[in-house]
């Protein structure tokens, strides 16, 4: 018997990431380190440099963009990731919350084509 695993977050951005440097080569992409485990030192000294918890984990400069990946299935806003999605919403940007890398694929190539009328799914800050 075999179980269908659930690809983890980091996949899934690896593979967004390279898809879109594929895609848009001249468009620069990168990503924001605020997740994943640390010893309580590193912890104090990337706070005292300015990591916040809840920061997307992506940003597309050129476009205003970022983008917060999570799982296919299973993966949840925080309360921290919200309050950043409306913050960086109320000064202008766009944030947009990919449910695996396909989902984000097609988020960002509906931001691309937006003139040709597709809509982007904003984040919805109650979820």
């Amino acid at each position: 018997m075999t179980v269908d695993r659930i690809p983890t977050e980091h996949f899934e951005q690896r593979e967004l990431v390279r898809w879109f440097r594929q895609t848009w080569p001249d468009v620069r992409i990168f990503a924001i380190p605020n997740g994943g485990a640390r010893s309580p030192a590193t912890a104090g000294r990337l706070k005292a440099e300015g990591v916040s918890p809840g920061v997307p984990d992506l940003f597309i400069p050129e476009w205003s963009l970022w983008v917060e990946m999570k799982r296919i299935k299973g993966g949840t806003l925080s309360a921290e990731q919200k309050k950043w999605a409306e913050y960086l919403e109320s000064v202008g940007y766009l944030v947009i919350v990919g449910k695996g890398a396909d989902d984000a694929k097609e988020q960002i190539s509906a931001f691309f084509n937006n003139n040709q009328g597709i809509k982007c799914q904003l984040i919805k800050t109650n979820s």
